[in-house]
């Protein structure tokens, strides 16, 4: 009898081939191979217990699609985050604007919990209570009718693309050339799926992976007469934009470019289209970023701080969009579970409470004016821009040394744009005195820039 090692702990004994056994049946031969598996009792891994450890293996199991920050989180509680060591840091990241009430919240918490032991998935085959508990809830607080959810901001975005692509077919139900085509603009970002990642501009993040969905043309944010042209040639189902850009530096949008895409897209029979993945649910003191405008979109696509941490992505329309998907048409087993929509709940109740919005917008003032008065000055500094807590430091060089030295600091901070603009988002719940010091521990550290090139 041969052995098969198919696994580093399993071995497989095969038999030898007078142990195969061949039938036939009206002209076809199937055949038979007798395998006895030697199951192991276990699985032996180590336990990781240090920072290095953690690092070390992670070089060997995982795909290297990410240039981590040689930092290892373990554990957490409000706005501090902690390493294998016991090291402390001050989380102005929030997992990319994801744990908006921080870390370890203990309604959150007892929302996981307490759901875990209940039910956790079920797919959507059936319903669920969670889902429409949610739903209700976000139709209620939004210009929105319904809402499909997904898992992620990606999905979101790539439900949106077919909903308005769909909504053009039932709009003009007998036009041959049909309007398919989209518009989004410079230093935009919609995801890394094909159809999201066809919404981005950063050409890095496509050209591995052309050719990407065809159809998308780039605008300048914020040119008015450009997109009004765009729009006005009838081949548009719909315009992707961010009211504030995240990832592509923290600009925000102007009122009157806002209007002047919902005037187009009215005039044209094109969607209109907010992605407030990052920017969306309290991050701007505002519960929606786009209220800040008084502009309304068809549709909206939302993520990253919804579940406070599990993922969770959603798109709200108005009726009329929601009238043109069918049963069947789109879908997916793990989203809207009621796992991640139960700890959603929570974390809309809490953020959608007036007082909270009043805060984040307060905290956000406090912490622009902490930074112009210690930075302001400092020739390397180009622009502090931003809208309640997601706040940007345009710089003349990378920031990238900055965020390094920030962290040895004790300081968790990220990058935007084309790499020189440091990206603030801490959780919303982020005190006065935690601003305070990362103010402080930013300016401390902004000496390392006078050595970048």
């Amino acid at each position: 009898m041969a052995s098969l090692k198919l696994f580093p702990n399993i071995s497989v004994a095969v038999s030898p081939s007078k142990s195969l056994h061949r039938r036939f049946e009206k002209g076809r031969v199937s055949a038979c191979l007798n395998v006895d598996v030697q199951a192991v009792d276990s699985l032996k891994v180590e336990k990781l217990s240090t920072s290095n450890e953690v690092m070390e293996a992670e070089k060997r199991v995982l795909v290297g699609t990410y240039a981590r920050i040689p930092v290892v989180l373990s554990s957490g509680q409000g706005c501090k985050l902690y390493d294998p060591e016991g090291r402390e840091y001050l989380d102005c990241s929030s997992g990319i604007a994801v744990n908006a009430l921080g870390h370890g919240d203990p309604d959150w918490v007892r929302a996981v919990t307490e759901q875990a032991n209940v039910l956790t998935h079920v797919s959507n085959i059936y319903y669920s209570v969670p889902q429409v508990e949610l739903a209700k809830r976000l139709v209620a607080c939004s210009f929105a009718d319904r809402v499909f959810f997904s898992n992620s901001g990606t999905e979101a975005n790539e439900a949106a693309i077919k909903f308005a692509r769909k909504f053009q077919r039932l709009l003009h139900p007998d036009d041959k050339q049909l309007a398919t085509e989209f518009v989004a603009f410079t230093n935009c970002f919609h995801g890394r799926t094909m159809g999201a990642l066809a919404l981005t501009s950063k050409v890095q993040y496509r050209s591995p992976f052309e050719p990407v969905m065809p159809g998308v043309t780039f605008l300048e944010y914020g040119n008015i007469q450009a997109a009004k042209e765009l729009i006005q040639s009838g081949k548009i189902a719909a315009v992707f934009v961010e009211p504030l850009q995240g990832e592509g530096g923290i600009y925000s949008a102007t009122k009157e470019f806002l209007l002047s895409l919902r005037t187009a897209c009215d005039d044209a029979g094109s969607l209109l289209v907010f992605d407030e993945v990052q920017c969306g649910l309290g991050r701007t003191g505002y519960l929606w970023a786009h209220e800040a405008y008084g502009v309304f979109p068809d549709i909206m696509t939302l993520a990253k701080p919804l579940a406070g941490g599990l993922p969770i992505g959603a798109v709200l329309v108005t009726e009329r969009v929601a009238s043109a998907i069918n049963f069947g048409e789109h879908g997916s087993t793990f989203a809207g579970g009621p796992l991640v929509c139960n700890a959603a709940i929570t974390v809309l109740d809490k953020i959608a409470n007036p007082s909270f919005l009043a805060s984040v917008a307060k905290k956000g003032k406090y912490f622009k004016e902490l930074l112009v008065q210690k930075l302001g000055g400092n020739a390397h500094v180009r622009e502090i821009r931003g809208l309640g807590l997601i706040i940007g430091i345009d710089l003349d060089v990378s920031a990238s040394p900055l965020v390094d030295a920030c962290w040895n600091a004790g300081l968790l901070i990220l990058t935007a744009g084309k790499g020189n603009v440091v990206r603030l988002v801490p959780p919303l719940i982020i005190s006065e005195l935690e601003l305070e010091r990362a103010a402080e521990i930013i300016h401390q550290c902004f000496r390392v820039l006078d050595n970048s090139n």
